[in-house]
């Protein structure tokens, strides 16, 4: 499993409530580009309507040398694949209130390209402040850790 692109700003935004794996409609163009590594999931999310779900933001650089078999727009909406009774499980706890899908991050499965998404609640700004004094007592112990191994 190679790994493209990994959502941080997502874990620092969200509390992530459950994982999921889904399937991603792309375009020839769209898959060289993302064998080249170029694409960013910072600004992007999910919605489900109609039955389907969406990925919207994504963007994906154009791929230089695909021509004119390529569209244009690299922040086109991108339909996600999953099978119905997960996407109605989604639909249930969407309706509730503050909670949202968001891409963690796209990688290969196989020859396959697959996102991560995740069912996401919203952070306050006080849980955000304590994520941030979590990470750094962290890394001050692992410095501690290395220094007392020396």
């Amino acid at each position: 499993m190679k790994q493209i692109a990994y959502n941080r700003y997502a874990t620092y935004e969200y509390f992530i409530i459950e994982k999921f794996e889904a399937g991603i409609v792309l375009e020839g163009a769209e898959v060289k580009s993302l064998r080249a590594g170029n694409c960013n999931l910072k600004d992007s999310f999910c919605l489900l309507r109609g039955g389907e779900l969406t990925l919207k933001n994504l963007h994906i650089t154009l791929y230089d040398k695909a021509g004119a078999y390529s569209s244009k727009d690299s922040k086109r909406d991108r339909k996600l694949l999953m099978h119905r009774k997960e996407l109605d499980r989604l639909a249930g706890k969407i309706n509730e209130k503050g909670y949202t899908i968001v891409p963690l991050s796209l990688y290969f499965s196989g020859s396959l390209i697959k996102a991560e998404i995740a069912l996401c609640k919203g952070k306050q700004n006080y849980d955000k402040k304590r994520t941030i004094a979590e990470r750094d007592q962290k890394r001050a112990l692992d410095r501690a850790i290395k220094e007392y191994k020396i």
